[in-house]
């Protein structure tokens, strides 16, 4: 009997690395002060919009705008820090005031973001 090789991962060619690409930019933490009734000058610090995992953000966004947006801060911050930033109260104008000034820092236009489905 002859036997048929099939390749291995390793024998295979890949058109594209996706483990060599790298940041184009240094990924700096994005940092704002929100008080709190116990801390006035508390500092909440999110992860760089460009190094967030997209798999939750895409999920979020299937839900609207404000799903999207919500999800970014929730991944961005993480959970610990998500649920105390929520136990605040936020007007919807420093949400949106923050949200731009998160693009910005993170190098998106505004209106533009990782959890589109048009990107």
């Amino acid at each position: 009997m002859s036997s048929t090789r099939t390749a291995t991962a390793d024998d295979l060619v890949a058109e594209f690395n996706l483990n060599a690409v790298q940041a184009e930019s240094d990924l700096k933490p994005f940092r704002f002060l929100w008080a709190s009734k116990a801390d006035p000058n508390r500092r909440m610090t999110m992860q760089h919009m460009e190094g967030l995992n997209v798999w939750p953000l895409m999920a979020a966004a299937d839900n609207g705008d404000a799903a999207a947006m919500a999800g970014i801060f929730r991944v961005a911050l993480g959970d610990e820090h998500w649920e105390e930033f929520r136990k605040t109260p936020l007007p919807q104008y420093k949400l949106k005031a923050l949200f731009k000034a998160y693009q910005k820092h993170s190098g998106q236009e505004p209106g533009e973001s990782l959890a589109s489905s048009d990107s």
